[in-house]
């Protein structure tokens, strides 16, 4: 997330990066507040933990550039990457997971590059790519929502919660203290009805599993406030979610989990939300220009539906996004603007 790119010399914001990222933190609080009610502490330690590797990577990464540190550290701009990739992680990650994640995500992905506003990727979901390749099992180990636990006072409290990511206390050995997620449990058994998954399984609660529904409305109610005040434009996140709703209904077949549920269940699961308001509204690796917006936010929703559908990963967000962050330059050159003052495209 950075600041809104300006595509006419004669239009302006004036906003500064620093406020525009600070708002952005502010906006994540919703969807933070559900996935601690519905999973514990584990999420929030990841983003705490992320936050300070963030940080502290920032400053080496400006000081081997000799760049001046305070003034960067200002824009916020770390602390948003940190964020967003600490909430993508499964809850109760260990820290050096979570570190790694955070060097691929600042020095690479974004300092490799030049620094903010040079990147051709997300920076949050190249690190969450990279641990997702490389440790598939301890990214696949998602705490079982709290409120279907048997005992709730096996949920690890805060401290705990720290104690775990850094490897002092594990994770309680308990069966069915992680779990898979919705998406997980749909790919796994294609060959069930819908209703007889959501008696087997509770973790599909009533609309997009439980927990995940709420911490998807979290992130809604973010986005909407980040449109409200005017952060981006409504373009890529709507055409999105409008582009993996019309997928959902045209492969859904009335309750078949080959189908991987209805349009409501795909907008309302995994990170869709967060990947929606968050991710896909990033204009420095995103398109720029208005259609150009809706054509990469599309094309992003139809690749999350046949990722999830079609290919090995269940919550398709990461690649369909890095994917679009390849085609981002050339949906800019066929869509670009007429140049203020004449009455052709400039080619």
């Amino acid at each position: 997330m950075a600041l809104t790119r300006i595509t006419s010399p004669h239009a302006h914001d004036k906003q500064s990066t620093g406020t525009v990222m600070r708002l952005v933190l502010l906006a994540t609080i919703p969807g933070v507040l559900a996935l601690t009610l519905a999973f514990g502490w584990g999420s929030l330690v990841n983003i705490v933990l992320a936050c300070v590797f963030a940080v502290g990577l920032e400053a080496l990464v400006l000081y081997a550039r000799k760049r001046p540190i305070a003034f960067y550290l200002q824009d916020y701009s770390a602390l948003v990457t940190a964020v967003l990739l600490g909430i993508a992680l499964p809850p109760y990650a260990p820290w050096w997971m979570i570190l790694t994640g955070i060097m691929f995500a600042i020095v690479v992905a974004k300092h490799l590059y030049g620094g903010m506003g040079y990147n051709p990727f997300n920076p949050a979901m190249v690190g969450y790519v990279v641990l997702l390749i490389s440790f598939p099992v301890q990214m696949t180990q998602w705490a079982a929502p709290t409120a279907l636990l048997a005992d709730a006072s096996i949920v690890p409290g805060l401290m705990d919660s720290f104690s775990i990511a850094f490897g002092i206390t594990a994770i309680p050995d308990i069966d069915g203290f992680t779990r898979a997620t919705p998406l997980d449990l749909i790919r796994q058994n294609n060959a069930l009805m819908i209703p007889d998954l959501k008696l087997k399984y509770l973790e599909f609660g009533r609309w997009g599993g439980t927990g995940w529904e709420w911490a998807n409305l979290g992130f809604l109610v973010g986005g909407l406030f980040l449109l409200y005040r005017k952060i981006y434009t409504w373009h890529a996140p709507v055409s999105m979610l409008l582009a993996l709703a019309l997928m959902s209904a045209i492969f859904y077949d009335g309750g078949s989990s080959a189908s991987i549920g209805s349009p409501l269940f795909g907008l309302l699961s995994g990170a869709t939300m967060l990947g929606a308001w968050f991710i896909v509204t990033d204009p420095v690796s995103s398109a720029v220009s208005t259609k150009g917006r809706i054509i990469y936010g599309a094309c992003i929703g139809v690749l999350i539906y046949l990722i999830r559908k079609w290919g090995n990963y269940p919550d398709a967000v990461a690649f369909a996004v890095l994917l679009m962050n390849f085609a981002a330059p050339l949906i800019d050159y066929y869509t670009q603007p007429t140049t203020y003052g004449h009455s052709k495209k400039s080619k």
